[in-house]
């Protein structure tokens, strides 16, 4: 029982320990708590003071911008309101002299409308003596103002046929005169100014080999090679005993340069078998299209002609490859383009189409497929069809007359195809009238008696004359030879000039047994 009267003592003792402590603590905490909310206040004291001077300093601040603005705002009103004012007795000025103006214009007008009725009055009379004057002029001729109008028309016209008459018959006169010694002048001075070239060869194409060993490989076993590359590129091939040389014989030029640069290829790689030919013939032929289509692109632009169809390039270029008379048919085109635009210049004419006309003038020679139509009119078809103007159709069409000339380009180009086909050295001679001048020079010095037999060499250009030693002495081997020269220059036409020699010899024959 003791026990539990101490424990409770022990209990409460330390209750009121623990009270009082409480109390203490509490004490403590009210005091902290009353130095915190003392603390905040003074911070708070100071905050608000300080938010009072800046708020204080901004409103200063907003205050002295405010009035700034307002200055400002202040002088440009005053400003614009000393401009109004000037504006205003500007304003006024004008008024008062635009009012002094209308008055002005008032009276003015006033004169004028005054001026009018007495120019209206006076028109007036002057129409009633007019009126006054024609009725007496109709009353003394007899004809009224139409009928004299008409007469006088009438007469007029006939004066001004009569003037115009004469006019032209003297310009007729005059252009007669002139017209040919003019026509000679433009032509001399345009043939004088193209650079021309000469005829070649083109019959024929010999291709060179380095020796005669390559002609059996050409040939090949049983001569299956030769017929493989004739078949291939349509070209007859000639090897006989010529030294070191293979003729290509055909009318198509631009075969036989197929032929030619295959079988340059074939020797130079030394496989020749038909396989092998029929493959570099192939490419060689794509070789050469390619080539045709630039040769005609250059030739196009060496001459300034622009927008020429793509196919008619093409056959432009095919004509490096054709010839007419041996002459070369690109270098006649570009010749006579030349001629052409020069010639047009002269007459004051448009020289570009008149070169475009001169290069396309023989198109119809190279076609793709062969009409029986006349060159020139199937050049102008194909113009035509490539959408060429009809002025160069037509020099195309008429340059040999099968149709009608209708521009003044068609005679142009038919001159100057003349001129670059007639000169001297265009054009090689055909065969046959090269044969028959030689055997007429011969015939020639045979008809003089004492003449055994002539030869006529270097092309025609050296006749040599064997005479009878019996029968002509020196002094009339002389003669002949100056009566020959004498008799070829009257009766015969010939290129450059012909050297005659005669040769009088005296032969003594013995024969030892």
């Amino acid at each position: 029982m003791d026990i539990l009267i101490y424990i409770c003592i022990a209990l409460i003792a330390l209750a009121i320990g623990v009270g009082a402590t409480m109390a203490v603590q509490k004490k403590m905490a009210k005091t902290r708590a009353k130095n915190i909310i003392e603390e905040a206040e003074r911070e708070a004291e100071v905050l608000k003071k300080n938010k009072l001077l800046e708020a204080r300093e901004e409103g200063i601040k907003i205050k002295s911008e405010a009035e700034k603005q307002a200055n400002h705002r202040m002088s440009k009103i005053q400003s614009t309101e000393s401009r109004l004012k000037q504006r205003e007795l500007q304003l006024n000025q004008q008024q008062s002299e635009n009012q002094r103006t209308h008055n002005e214009l008032e009276a003015t007008r006033a004169r004028l409308d005054n001026r009018e009725n007495m120019l209206e009055d006076r028109h007036k009379e002057i129409d009633n003596l007019h009126r006054q004057m024609r009725e007496s002029l109709e009353h003394i001729s007899g004809l009224t103002a139409d009928e004299a109008r008409e007469k006088l028309i009438d007469s007029l016209k006939d004066e001004a046929k009569t003037a115009a008459a004469s006019y032209i018959n003297d310009i007729m006169d005059e252009a007669k005169m002139t017209a040919n010694k003019e026509a000679k002048r433009i032509v001399v001075k345009t043939i004088q100014r193209v650079a021309t070239e000469t005829a070649i060869e083109n019959s024929v194409t010999v291709f060179h080999i380095d020796s005669d060993e390559i002609k059996g490989r050409i040939i090949g076993r049983e001569g299956r090679n030769i017929r493989a590359l004739e078949a291939a590129t349509g070209i007859e091939i000639i090897v006989d005993d010529t030294p070191e040389a293979i003729v290509l014989s055909g009318f198509d030029p631009v075969r036989r340069e197929i032929a030619r640069l295959a079988l340059h290829q074939l020797v130079a790689d030394g496989r020749i078998h038909p396989a092998r030919i029929e493959e570099v013939v192939a490419k060689v032929r794509r070789q050469i299209e390619e080539e045709i289509i630039e040769t005609g692109k250059r030739t196009a632009i060496d001459l300034g002609i622009h927008g020429l169809h793509p196919d008619l390039i093409r056959l432009v270029g095919k004509m490096k490859y054709r010839s007419s008379y041996g002459q070369n048919l690109l270098q006649h085109s570009r010749e006579t383009a030349n001629l052409c635009a020069i010639m047009a210049a002269e007459l004051g004419l448009n020289p570009k189409k008149a070169r475009r006309a001169g290069l396309l003038h023989d198109i119809g020679k190279v076609p793709d497929e062969e009409p029986e139509l006349p060159h020139a009119m199937l050049g102008m078809k194909l113009a035509e069809k490539y959408k060429e103007k009809p002025d160069i159709c037509n020099a195309i069409g008429a340059h040999h007359d099968e149709i009608e000339q209708t521009t003044l380009l068609a005679p142009i180009v038919q001159v100057c195809d003349a001129i670059s086909g007639a000169r001297p050295g265009a054009r090689r001679e055909i065969v046959e009238a090269y044969i028959k001048r030689l055997n007429d020079l011969e015939q020639l010095a045979l008809s003089y008696p004492g003449v055994i037999k002539t030869y006529a060499i270097q092309a025609g250009r050296e006749l040599r004359v064997i005479v009878g030693a019996d029968k002509i002495d020196d002094v009339q081997t002389e003669q002949l030879s100056t009566e020959i020269a004498k008799r070829i220059q009257d009766e015969m036409t010939y290129p450059g000039q012909v050297k005659i020699t005669v040769i009088r010899e005296t032969r003594s024959v013995s024969f030892a047994k």
